[in-house]
């Protein structure tokens, strides 16, 4: 890992309701406000990672926000005055409009087991090739945590489905820990993929 320590930066975001299928669509909102034309570095860049807006599912596709609702962003340290201009900003989400608040920024902690709700793999629609290439990364990482497959899911990029699946991986060290929620898994990190965060079993 290069560069400086990622932190996540949490925006309040204000509104109803939102899809939640919205990873792409958030993306495209996100670049059109901090994305210079000239320099797009944010779509040049492989070290941000956008979290999904967490709320209350409401059925037909559509989740309800809550006050913890967060807009968060994972990226260098030295890169978070780029996101700032999110701040008071609007933003659409197909049909729906949420609105932007101030950002906390957190640093990353280590935990012995972290989830990601999406995890995106080529041909991840088999689950054995998914499985393989999973092991594959996290050995090219050095991290000797254990992978658990969850439930599938299919979002939407454009007109393109995309499989993915819900991923735990436990028995993780510290120092693997945060090298994975720096790093993460598999592809689309700006659309809500790979991105991990501590998880405790119920």
């Amino acid at each position: 890992m290069e560069g400086d320590p990622k932190v996540d930066l949490y925006f309040e975001v204000r509104g109803h309701e939102i899809p939640i299928d919205h990873g792409y669509l958030l993306y495209g909102a996100i670049s059109r406000i901090i994305e210079d034309p000239s320099e797009p570095w944010l779509h040049e860049s492989d070290s941000i990672g956008i979290h999904l807006i967490r709320g209350r599912y409401l059925g037909r596709g559509r989740l309800a926000l809550t006050t913890s609702s967060r807009i968060g962003i994972r990226a260098p340290a030295d890169q978070i005055h780029r996101l700032l201009p999110l701040t008071g900003k609007q933003l659409a989400l197909g049909d729906m409009t949420i609105q932007v608040g101030p950002p906390q920024s957190r640093p990353l902690s280590p935990a012995p087991n972290l989830y990601a709700h999406l995890v995106t793999t080529r041909n991840g629609q088999d689950e054995a090739r998914f499985d393989e290439e999973i092991c594959r990364q996290l050995a090219a990482l050095d991290v000797r945590g254990r992978p658990h497959r969850g439930p599938r899911h299919i979002f939407r990029v454009k007109e393109k489905r995309i499989v993915a699946h819900s991923l735990v991986v436990t028995e993780l060290t510290a120092e693997e820990s945060i090298r994975l929620q720096e790093v993460g898994l598999g592809g689309r990190r700006k659309l809500g993929c790979g991105v991990f965060l501590p998880w405790q079993a119920k």
